[in-house]
């Protein structure tokens, strides 16, 4: 059985929401010291390439506030009146003069009951109530007075009432108000429930006679007292909103004209005690409020109660939007109102937002933990570590003179297998499936080969390497904002080493005061550390214990720092820091690296930083142990620390023979 429904928006051929962007941008911020949580609010506050954020719809809807309150003020009825009250006064002048039959003490006293008028149109209007016009045209504008001032207040209350009413006869108004009265009724019976099941029947019952009846008046068609009190309360609210909106002066003038509407007081009863019975049933709704319109476009009541509606209504998106409030979700967001405030265009964009917010939470990519606080996935680790895998392998390419090795000995003999090529290949291109798949895929002449088409030549007897990656975690490397470009790096040959060289083995070693051993996830989640010392001795000793756990593996050591050690372990485990650097500190860290030469690593430095004391040091450390140092930008540590890696990988193949050498002072490989 198929099922239709009205298409709620959107494109039906857009793609699917972008993950990647999505992901890259909130590990960014993770990695910057966000919170997953608050990373993914930011990204969705920010929004994406293409897409509008939370900030760009509170901007629209604060722009929308601003231009309703400019552009309108409150005295529109009472200008209408004005109007009317003039153009009685004029007419009955007019009819005065012309008439040569009437009494001249009748028309004196006429003319001089117009000439001492109050100023105020309220009281003009009021005193006027009992005058016998002369006039028809007089009469029938003063008679449009009482029935603007009805149409309007019932506008207040009942939207499109005033245009619903507009050459109402007596029989109309006298219907209005019948509904009034039964209206109060039912909203009295509703407040006296006591909540039994016989009682609510009651004012279930009493609700259905009340729609059968009045029904025409209540086009948004509630389904239950309940949603026809909450339509209610909300215009009501608005009203009362309105008039504390007005000065003293024109509330005044109000009230003492609303006493005219419709000819009789009636109304204005029936009406009070509706908002009286409505401010009982729904306290929470904002009774006290107002706003300070300064427009010259003049709303009149029914106009305006609408228009602080509209601000009601831009008020509760715009704390939607804020999503500042606890368990919040932009599934909370309400985007007919959106749509209706700021047009479809806006609701697509948030719709967009909801979804992009959904899949986040719902593929996986973000994880609650135990203390329910929100965290990246093993599987959102893998996706940013592979975005910046392929930032790195785009700056490798572009690098001059940079290239890969491609001998067969590398991996071992060939098994005769191939594989699809991924960054990080080093095998022999199996030419015939390489140019056999570009043929199948284009089927063109001649043969264009894409990078998807080239498959390697799959090998066995791969050589294991142990690699210990020390990233210096001191106060400097956030205070230089070397902290974000140090996790990248490390997360970038995490991936690689995870996915094309599964039998090697990576630690990753903070070191910072004291150094300790990390996990990926760990590290990418490291506050800044606002605490001094460089115990490059203690990151040593736990990278050569873990190359003495891998005896039969090639030990690489890639060292990340940015200062001179300036902290050691004591023989009791304590921690020794000195600025300058303790001779102390610097014997023992010399005498571990010397350790880790004894063993085989190969050793590189990446210094960060033009210090050029640091720099001798560190190049004397790495000429020391047959090393070297690379002093890449910024930009280009993970490009580095990876080429110098994959360089390791190579039996027989110098580092020099690999990649050529560092150009340290302008950042490239020559």
């Amino acid at each position: 059985m198929s099922r239709y429904r009205k298409y709620d928006g959107g494109d039906p051929l857009a793609p699917p929401v972008d993950l990647a962007e999505a992901l890259d941008a909130i590990g960014q911020d993770v990695m910057a010291g966000y919170s997953p949580e608050g990373a993914m609010r930011e990204f969705l506050r920010r929004g994406g390439r293409d897409q509008q954020g939370l900030d760009d719809l509170a901007r629209r809807l604060a722009e929308r506030r601003q231009d309703l309150l400019e552009r309108h003020n409150l005295d529109g009825t009472m200008r209408e009146v004005r109007e009317l009250l003039d153009k009685a006064v004029t007419a009955e002048r007019g009819q005065l003069a012309r008439d040569i039959t009437m009494d001249d003490d009748d028309r004196a006293f006429r003319e001089l009951t117009l000439d001492s008028l109050p100023t105020s149109t309220a009281s003009a209007v009021s005193e006027l109530s009992s005058y016998d016009w002369q006039s028809s045209d007089a009469r029938q504008a003063y008679e449009q007075i009482k029935d603007l001032l009805g149409r309007e207040l019932l506008d207040q209350r009942f939207a499109g009432m005033k245009q619903a009413l507009e050459g109402a006869t007596d029989e109309d108004r006298a219907a209005v108000q019948q509904m009034l009265s039964d209206l109060n009724d039912l909203l009295e019976k509703h407040q006296q429930s006591d909540g039994s099941p016989e009682s609510k029947a009651e004012v279930d019952k009493a609700f259905a006679e009340f729609m059968d009846k009045h029904g025409d008046y209540f086009p948004d068609d509630p389904q239950d007292v309940d949603e026809l009190l909450d339509s209610l309360a909300q215009r009501a609210a608005a009203a009362q909103r309105m008039l504390n909106s007005m000065s003293p002066e024109q509330r005044a003038e109000l009230m003492e004209l609303s006493q005219q509407a419709f000819g009789s007081p009636g109304l204005m009863e029936q009406l009070a005690r509706m908002d009286s019975n409505l401010q009982s049933l729904r306290p929470g709704e904002d009774w006290s409020g107002s706003e300070s319109f300064e427009g010259g476009e003049g709303l009149g009541l029914g106009d305006g109660t609408g228009a602080l509606q509209d601000l009601a209504q831009l008020d509760a998106l715009a704390d939607q939007l804020s999503q500042s409030y606890g368990g919040a979700r932009l599934d909370d967001l309400d985007l007919d109102a959106l749509a209706r405030q700021l047009g479809d265009d806006a609701a697509v964009d948030a719709r967009a937002l909801q979804e992009l917010e959904r899949a986040l939470r719902d593929s996986g990519y973000l994880k609650r933990g135990s203390d329910g606080e929100l965290r990246l996935s093993p599987r959102a680790m893998r996706e940013l570590g592979k975005a910046l895998l392929r930032d790195v392998a785009d700056r490798m390419s572009g690098r001059t003179g940079a290239r890969e090795s491609r001998t067969s000995g590398l991996a071992g003999e060939p098994s005769g297998a191939t594989k699809p090529w991924e960054f990080g290949d080093t095998q022999q291109w199996d030419v015939p499936r390489t140019i056999t798949n570009a043929v199948l895929r284009d089927g063109g002449s001649p043969v264009r080969l894409h990078i998807d088409d080239v498959e390697v030549v799959e090998t066995e007897a791969r050589t294991q390497a142990a690699v210990a990656l020390l990233v210096d975690t001191s106060f400097s490397m956030a205070m230089d904002g070397r902290w974000v470009p140090m996790k990248r790096t490390a997360l970038a040959l995490h991936q690689l080493v995870q996915s094309r060289f599964r039998g090697d083995d990576l630690q990753l070693i903070g070191f910072g005061r004291h150094a300790e051993v990390m996990e990926i996830e760990q590290l990418t989640a490291l506050d800044a550390r606002w605490e001094k010392g460089t115990n490059l001795h203690h990151a040593l000793l736990l990278a050569n214990r873990f190359f003495r756990r891998h005896p039969n593996a090639q030990p690489v050591l890639l060292i990340v720092t940015d200062g001179e050690p300036t902290a050691h372990l004591e023989a009791d485990g304590a921690v020794w820091f000195d600025y300058p650097p303790d001779p102390v500190t610097i014997a023992r860290s010399v005498r571990e690296l010397d350790g880790s030469a004894r063993l085989g690593a190969q050793v590189t430095f990446f210094r960060l930083g033009e210090d050029p004391g640091l720099a001798r040091f560190i190049d004397s450390m790495a000429r020391r142990v047959g090393g070297r140092m690379v002093s890449p930008e910024l930009d280009d540590l993970g490009a580095a620390v990876v080429g110098s890696y994959l360089g390791s990988r190579a039996p027989g193949t110098s580092y020099r023979d690999q990649f050529g050498d560092w150009n340290g002072g302008r950042g490239f490989w020559v």
